[in-house]
């Protein structure tokens, strides 16, 4: 399988549905995901509450550390 991120849409679902008191498994049916994929988000992303404007930010700032990391190596490796 692929690896995707998730999406903002998806996870404002993910945030609804936990509302909801959907389970992991339910959340993972209903956008289209593995339910590792959302108990890793849950994790990554919950200090007290899931916060779906602060995963994203979380998440752009992570994608934006590893590509300065990938060019740091590449700078090294040549």
């Amino acid at each position: 399988m692929k690896y995707r991120q998730l999406t903002q849409t998806q996870r404002y679902q993910i945030s609804a549905l936990r509302v909801a008191s959907k389970s992991q498994r339910q959340i993972a049916a209903t956008i289209g995901c593995h339910s590792s994929t959302v108990s890793r988000e849950l994790r990554r992303n919950s200090a007290l509450d899931y916060d779906t404007g602060c995963a994203q930010q979380q998440s752009n700032a992570r994608r934006r550390q590893a590509f300065k990391w990938h060019r740091r190596l590449q700078w090294l490796t040549e």
